[in-house]
């Protein structure tokens, strides 16, 4: 399936089969040219928290708490499966989630973000960069520039992603463009995947925290990503974070088989 043009491996995991701890098997399901290739595998497994359990791997093998896009797909697989009502409680390493499928779109409401801290700085190649940085599930790192689409997304994104600001993690890196009073374009350098992709559901997320924060766009934020599909972000601003995060958008079946392992 892919989400806005994020494309993952989804799994029915209930019977908890899948060898979650063998990463390079994982690492070869997620390789576009010797495998099945995606920007992720998601897993569908039960939980007696939720109606079901999502966990979510980069193409590197390692685990992570959180994938917004993932998550709105991995909606869609459990709903189509009757692993869940279309109102749903998703258990995640990162919290519990609350998911909504509205046919081809899915509302996803996310934990209130943490560790928003604006206007920071750090230096690189002898340059100080600004940035803004925020936890949306995953860390993420936002730069707003006026120059989207010329942008070194791999290069600087990966400077950053590895610099010793981060440590020992590392983080997501997005570049932002405000567009208007509700709207935003993003290109984002996703940790794990280790190159930019075509949209990152919890960056996108991001941008649009960051740049209410900053006063700069007021919600609904209306977010195109470099796929071209435009995502909807909806939040409140508090005193000191956010509250009724959601981010709605398009989920998409690629194909259904089956795989050796």
């Amino acid at each position: 399936m892919h989400g806005a043009g994020n494309d993952f491996i989804l799994l029915d995991d209930r019977a908890a089969r899948f060898p979650c701890a063998d990463s390079a098997l994982i690492r070869h399901l997620c390789d576009r040219h010797a495998g099945i290739g995606s920007e992720g595998l998601l897993l569908v497994q039960s939980s007696t928290r939720g109606n079901f359990r999502m966990r979510f791997f980069n193409p590197d093998g390692a685990e992570a708490g959180m994938c917004g896009n993932g998550a709105r797909c991995i909606a869609r697989l459990a709903y189509d499966l009757g692993a869940a009502p279309a109102c749903m409680h998703i258990e995640t390493t990162s919290g519990m989630l609350e998911a909504e499928i509205l046919s081809d779109i899915a509302r996803l409401h996310l934990p209130a973000p943490v560790d928003c801290r604006c206007h920071q700085t750090l230096e690189l190649d002898n340059q100080a960069v600004r940035y803004h940085a925020i936890h949306t599930g995953v860390p993420h790192a936002v730069v707003e520039t006026q120059a989207l689409d010329s942008m070194d997304v791999c290069r600087i994104g990966a400077a950053m992603r590895h610099h010793a600001a981060f440590a020992p993690q590392g983080t997501n890196v997005d570049f932002m463009a405000i567009t208007g009073a509700h709207a935003l374009r993003v290109r984002t350098y996703e940790r794990g995947v280790e190159a930019e992709t075509p949209a990152c559901g919890t960056g996108i997320t991001a941008c649009a925290l960051i740049a209410g924060r900053l006063g700069r766009v007021t919600p609904p934020v209306h977010v195109t990503c470099k796929h071209g599909d435009t995502l909807e972000v909806n939040y409140r601003l508090t005193d000191d974070g956010f509250e009724a995060v959601t981010l709605l958008g398009p989920v998409t079946y690629v194909f259904e088989g089956t795989v050796e392992m």
